[in-house]
């Protein structure tokens, strides 16, 4: 990583620090409180309770310092407390806080909606609106591709997430935990495989051309092309655990919908923001959609969302029939314009690179001295393993939360995913120090042999 950029640098001590068991004494007592006010709907992967955060560290009531490899789910990829991010938050709440930008509007707005439409895939003219959170972007992406082609089907895919409302439900692929007993769902949603090389059938080398003309096939014949306003599809999946679709799947897609007047939508929700070694990860492969979905890394941890697209699809909706109160707050604005002068200056796509050329090959010798790994995966600092009993492919949730609770034990923060339950993500802050990285993945290396000699 590059060692002359400093400004986005955290004050805390970039330190892991064990004074206490994990959760400690503190931590407990706030959780007793928290069953309290809080329903178990509501969930924690780690009920550590955090007072200080940045750079690679989170520390908490009991001055536990740990190693973040999760990134607050790939939101702060320029750390929990970027001074830019901090000053330009603090300096627009001395100013205003809110004003609805549907009924006084305010630089700040355009000037992301201006960004975006820069930075997005693609050289065509386009415009963006502002959201609030992933999901909703989704919906409205969905809602002008409806109302853009006149058509009502929407096609997803296997291990797909999309959100928690009512529609985005719908469009995820997994039941437990996002859609059990929420149902009835909306209608017009249609899934199809996705090319997952780990567990395509006839081996990965075939998975991106097959999986491409099954879907297609599906596409026409269950639904017709005709009738389907939009392709919505994760360009890594994220939730279903970080799967990284075959080489050629993504452009084949996006190839169909150009000849069928189907608009393709990115859900760059958590691969966008430099997450993958490019700004946005449909840049891998040269796919630029009609229609761009992001959240989570945009703002440094402040609420918002968006949508862009090619400006003859987003001009086609009337006027207030696409906003909503607190989409593109003012404070959130100024946070996201400081996020990305960060991502510029801090060279943070190139950082998110190195972090897979540090992490990546450490857990390929770890799989080759473990049958439990089955899959290393990902790309830039969007990396995962899947844990498998030896010798076979079949899932081992088990051995993932014994390795997940050590990690936590230990100091290191680590986050699940994956349809089964068995991968490991690892989505470290793009500002992380090497040496906790490092330390990091010793952690891990331990977990592992600890829980597998076991």
């Amino acid at each position: 990583m590059t060692s002359e950029y400093t400004a986005g640098v955290s004050e805390l001590p970039q330190e892991r620090r064990l004074v206490t068991e994990i959760p400690g004494p503190r931590s407990r007592e706030l959780q007793q409180r928290r069953v309290g006010a809080v329903p178990p709907g509501v969930g924690s992967t780690l009920p550590v309770y955090v007072t200080d955060a940045g750079g690679g560290v989170l520390v908490d009531v009991d001055g536990n310092s740990l190693i973040d490899f999760g990134s607050g789910i790939a939101v702060t990829n320029v750390g929990n407390a970027n001074p830019r991010v901090a000053g330009r938050v603090r300096e627009q709440a001395g100013r205003f806080t809110h004003t609805c930008f549907m009924v006084t509007p305010y630089e700040s707005y355009v000037a992301v909606c201006e960004a975006l439409n820069r930075l997005t895939p693609g050289d065509h003219d386009k415009r963006s609106i502002l959201v609030n959170s992933g999901a909703e972007a989704v919906e409205n992406a969905v809602k002008i591709a409806r109302y853009a082609t006149g058509r009502p089907a929407v096609v997803v895919f296997d291990h797909g997430y999309h959100g928690r409302t009512l529609l985005t439900m719908t469009l995820t692929a997994k039941n437990m935990p996002y859609k059990h007993r929420f149902g009835p769902y909306a209608p017009e949603v249609y899934r199809m495989p996705l090319a997952y090389p780990y567990r395509w059938p006839t081996g990965p080398d075939n998975c991106g051309p097959e999986a491409a003309a099954q879907a297609i096939d599906q596409i026409t014949k269950q639904i017709g092309a005709d009738n389907v306003a939009a392709v919505v599809i994760e360009p890594i999946a994220g939730e279903g655990g970080f799967i990284e679709p075959a080489p050629g799947f993504l452009p084949a897609l996006a190839e169909f919908c150009r000849a069928n007047g189907i608009l393709l939508v990115a859900d760059e929700v958590q691969t966008g923001f430099a997450r993958t070694g490019d700004l946005f990860a449909c840049e891998h492969e040269g796919v630029v959609p009609d229609l761009v979905t992001t959240a989570k890394g945009i703002a440094g941890g402040l609420p918002l969302a968006a949508v862009t697209g090619r400006a003859d699809i987003m001009d086609k909706v009337h006027p207030g029939g696409l906003g909503g109160t607190y989409g593109g707050n003012p404070l959130a604005c100024e946070a996201a314009l400081a996020v990305l002068a960060e991502i510029e200056e801090g060279k943070l796509v190139e950082r998110a690179r190195r972090i897979g050329e540090i992490m990546l090959p450490r857990l390929r010798d770890l799989a080759a001295r473990h049958p439990q790994i089955g899959d290393v995966r990902g790309r830039g600092a969007m990396i995962a393993i899947e844990l498998v009993r030896p010798g076979t492919k079949d899932p081992d949730p088990d051995l993932t939360a014994r390795i997940v609770r050590h990690c936590h034990q230990s100091g290191l923060l680590v986050l699940t995913a994956g349809t089964y339950g068995n991968v490991l993500r690892f989505l470290p802050p793009l500002v992380i120090p090497e040496h906790l990285l490092n330390e990091g993945l010793d952690i891990l290396t331990e977990a592992l042999e600890a829980t597998t000699q076991s």
